[in-house]
């Protein structure tokens, strides 16, 4: 790969690099700044994904927790002007209305206090870049720009857009994913599609990049790469200027999996975001860990070219990769990321949820302070066992594996050439085994840990007890915990999150709530019972932390605006919790042993706004009434999707429909769906709109 792709160590801001900032802040053109000083005693590349994270909360975690840790940069979300539409979702930001650097995040001036606080803590900062489209929405930004007509920007004119000249599709939005020009020609669910072949659009993206590239912005996870033409990446890269530490920015590309383009055809310009890693992990992880010793032979992306990382903000919410939602499970997924030599590891910390589009917290749609104790955040970052691996990934630097050793199929251990070692049990029970470890003989502490406890190595081996979905690693004997000592972070410790999504219809000033046998639940107390989110209506959903390897039952309730309790009619639910995460899809009334699931899957385009729903002849399906009408996914768009539970050996008739932004309904064309449930599960649909 070309020189400048991989991201240099963690390093130590030079006053000349805060004046440079400064200066472009209030609109002089900085010379670059003199390479500031390296700390050589770190590899320092772990970066630290704090997404949707504001600016004042990033500062504070660099200097608080990312820097004394030793990762290498933080992540931060697209620091640009975005859409502010009354749910405040989360991907507003990923619709620019302009290049200025007020957002939801903050103020400029706050971006650049952050950017400074993070280099003074020695960490780098890369931004989210969305340069491949603006908006597809009208209406006002957080900065205040309006916009009627989504063609023409504060930024752009109609004439920089992609036209039907570009793009062969009647409404100039991609219906065929494997078609090359379609995917980087045609408007990804109706977002404007830059003309990123044309120069003057390509130094526009470059001057909004170079603008925070003055403030001291070190690098892009460039959104949305695979829409732009290979050739148009580089490009744009070719046109940015030099750090203010004197560094080529770090630039890495998202490339969603498709058959067109490849991620290799990117390697010219930056590194990619290595999807097949991710799911590969997770395959592992709820699987057997024994596989992970294929890892490199597996059809992941080649360690030079390539970023890692366990889950982001997509693929966390499609299901494609795991989650904090899978407890101990993907915290150990993160470990063994850190552990394992390969590409530049990520981390990530966010909010938790419980609806795909939910909004991060916030007041009037402006991100709040992140508060990692509030239950709210899921601040993976700083949690000891991720906090420890971040140092013990900075002391092996590049050592090679070694001592590979598959124990179980939940137990592994390997080291990194005497460097370190590393031992991970997926398994629900401690394990203990005698490991070859390459080690010097001595007493190591424990960096999962904190160093509360101790392995001790002799003749190169060591008997290590590994408690149940954790892991062991040490590489030095006067290692000292630093930051996140004892802090669970993210971890649920002895709980796992139970989601409860459940179809039920209700009237206005209605609500649904979930009361079970364990407190967590109420007690059966309906005073204490939880209440579930309307925001994905008919279904009713909520989080809720439940004990781990713990039997309850549980049922749904309707409580009108009197307080006046309706009780499902059905027997008592029962369900088990294990130390994943665990979800429970239901139906009103519609009990569990009378209940089979049916995913529907419906193969349809849409313009930005306009979602698909299922309704139907039964209840579950809404009987009939659209404003009951069950929303599917987009999650895998052009097919939307979305399980529901209906009765057993039971005939039905459904079809499905549109709705706009206004509520309007379009019903597709031609008679009526039919399908008849049997006693099993898992039944399936694949329906193409009509």
């Amino acid at each position: 790969m070309t020189t400048g792709h991989r991201p240099p160590g963690i390093f130590r801001r030079t006053a000349g690099a805060v004046a440079a900032g400064a200066l472009a802040l209030a609109g002089v053109i900085a010379l670059p700044a003199a390479p500031a000083q390296a700390d050589t005693t770190t590899k320092g590349d772990v970066i630290a994904n704090l997404w949707e994270w504001n600016w004042n909360s990033v500062a504070s975690e660099c200097t608080n927790i990312l820097g004394p840790a030793g990762y290498g940069a933080v992540q931060v979300a697209p620091p640009s002007e975005s859409l502010k539409q009354s749910d405040y979702y989360w991907w507003d930001v990923y619709q620019p209305y302009s290049y200025t650097l007020n957002s939801r995040f903050g103020t400029a001036a706050q971006f650049a206090s952050m950017i400074s606080a993070c280099h003074t803590a020695g960490v780098k900062v890369y931004t989210d870049a969305v340069i491949n489209h603006t908006a597809a929405q009208s209406g006002t930004g957080y900065d205040g720009t309006t916009i009627t007509n989504k063609y023409d920007t504060p930024d752009w004119d109609p004439s920089d857009y992609h036209t039907s000249a570009d793009c062969p599709t009647s409404d100039l939005t991609i219906q065929d994913y494997s078609n090359l020009t379609q995917v980087q020609n045609c408007e990804l669910l109706g977002l404007p599609d830059l003309k990123t072949g044309a120069d003057n659009v390509r130094s526009g993206l470059a001057a909004f990049l170079n603008k925070q590239i003055a403030l001291g912005v070190d690098g892009f996870r460039v959104d949305s790469a695979k829409h732009i033409p290979a050739t148009d990446m580089a490009a744009i890269v070719a046109k940015l200027n030099t750090t203010t530490s004197g560094a080529a920015p770090y630039v890495f590309d998202e490339v969603y999996p498709g058959s067109t383009p490849q991620p290799s055809d990117y390697y010219g310009s930056g590194d990619v975001l290595d999807f097949t890693y991710a799911s590969k992990l997770k395959s592992a992880f709820q699987g057997n860990v024994s596989d992970l010793s294929s890892i490199e032979s597996s059809g992941i992306l080649p360690a030079a070219n390539s970023v890692s990382f366990v889950t982001n903000h997509d693929t966390e919410r499609n299901g494609l990769h795991m989650s904090y939602k899978d407890g101990d499970t993907y915290k150990l997924a993160n470990l063994f990321e850190l552990a394992y030599k390969w590409s530049t590891p990520t981390v990530y910390a966010s909010w938790e949820w419980t609806q795909s589009d939910q909004a991060p917290p916030n007041s009037s749609g402006f991100v709040t302070d992140t508060d990692c104790s509030s239950g709210s955040w899921y601040c993976l970052d700083r949690d000891t066992g991720v906090v420890g691996m971040v140092a013990w990934h900075n002391a092996v630097d590049s050592a090679a594996v070694s001592n590979w050793q598959t124990m179980s199929s939940s137990v592994i251990g390997f080291g990194r050439s005497g460097a370190g070692f590393f031992a991970l049990n997926n398994g629900t029970s401690g394990a203990t085994y005698t490991f070859t470890t390459g080690m010097a003989d001595g007493t190591y502490k424990n960096v999962v840990d904190g160093g509360a406890t101790t392995v001790t190595v002799s003749g190169g081996s060591a008997s290590i007890t590994i408690p149940a979905k954790s892991a062991v690693a040490f590489y030095n004997s006067s290692y000292t915990c630093t930051v996140g000592c004892g802090d669970a972070g993210g971890s649920s410790g002895d709980t796992v999150s139970a989601t409860f999504n459940e179809y039920a219809s209700t009237t206005s000033g209605t609500n649904v709530y979930v009361v079970g046998s364990v407190s967590a639940l109420g007690g059966w107390d309906t005073s204490k019972a939880i209440q579930l989110s309307s925001s994905g209506y008919p279904i009713w959903s909520g989080e809720v932390s439940v004990p781990v390897n713990t039997s309850f039952t549980y049922k749904y309730i309707k409580k009108d605006s009197s307080g006046n309790v309706t009780w499902e009619s059905n027997a008592n639910r029962a369900a088990a919790t294990t130390t994943s995460a665990v979800s429970l899809n239901n139906s009103w009334n519609v009990a569990n042993a009378d209940a089979t699931d049916v995913t529907f899957n419906e193969y349809a385009t849409t313009t930005w706004g306009t979602n698909v729903y299922v309704v139907g002849s039964i209840a579950s399906l809404g009987s009939w009434n659209t404003s009951d009408a069950i929303p599917l996914s987009s999650e895998s768009y052009p097919t939307w999707s979305k399980l529901v539970i209906v009765p057993k050996s039971t005939a039905f008739t459904y079809k499905y429909l549109k709705k706009d932004s206004s509520g309007n309904v379009t019903w597709e064309s031609g008679t009526n769906r039919s399908y008849t449930t049997g006693t099993s599960s898992g039944y399936t649909t694949s329906d193409t709109w009509k």
